[in-house]
């Protein structure tokens, strides 16, 4: 079964910065795209940032121009967060899209934005 491992989370302060990062614990084969999910207590998990292994990218609305979402190789993705606000407060959760085998999940790591 596939595993992935997130890392980077943490406290900050508003206007902060923190670095996710995420990578499969070993080699995985035939990945379509990864991304970045967060679920706020009492909310619904909402899609952050997604990138194909063409290289494309989406990032939802209320991350444009302050968070960047990239990939080094092809297990590894990793989440810039820049300018975070209390509202970015959420556990997050790395996503891998596998051909013919759906999707994988990490366990989630804490982010939170407090003062």
């Amino acid at each position: 079964q596939v595993q992935l491992v997130e890392s980077g989370g943490g406290l900050v302060q508003p206007g902060g910065s923190l670095r996710l990062s995420c990578a499969g614990s070993e080699p995985i084969v035939g990945i379509v795209a990864m991304g970045w999910y967060r679920q706020a207590p009492g909310k619904q998990r909402e899609m952050v940032a997604t990138i194909t292994s063409m290289g494309s990218t989406n990032l939802a609305a209320s991350v444009k121009g302050r968070f960047t979402i990239s990939r080094n190789n092809a297990n590894t993705v990793y989440l810039q967060m820049n300018s975070l606000k209390p509202e970015d407060t959420a556990v997050y959760y790395c996503n891998a899209k596998i051909l013919n085998r759906g999707d994988a999940w990490g366990q989630g790591t804490q982010v939170t934005v407090a003062s």
